[in-house]
């Protein structure tokens, strides 16, 4: 056994990297067995807003999943009951930018 405090064991010598590797692959499999719609309603005055729904994840995840499509797509929105929310009609943009991550979008 090493001393110095920077060495760290892996068991069944795997190394770090190839437990990283192995756990990034499970998220996109649990990102790619989700099937997304998309679908865009009228609010107060006629205002277009784009709903993404079908997410199987955290609060937390979907959160920063909106939070990068707001980015992308310049709008602003908001997350409600497990559904991202953004301003505006982005129906022909947000499907690309999802499937970029992953997920499976309804067409």
């Amino acid at each position: 056994m090493r001393s110095d405090p920077d060495w760290y064991y892996v068991s069944n010598d795997e190394s770090i990297d190839d437990l990283l590797d192995e756990l990034d692959s499970h998220g996109d499999l649990e990102a790619a067995e989700q099937l997304l719609s998309i679908r865009m309603e009228k609010r107060r005055y006629g205002k277009p807003v784009t709903i993404v729904e079908g997410f199987d994840l955290p609060k937390s995840e979907v959160k920063s999943i909106a939070s990068d499509l707001k980015s992308s797509v310049g709008t602003g929105g908001t997350v409600d009951e497990g559904r991202i929310e953004l301003q505006g009609d982005h129906r022909d943009r947000v499907p690309a930018l999802l499937r970029e991550r992953g997920f499976d979008v309804e067409a």
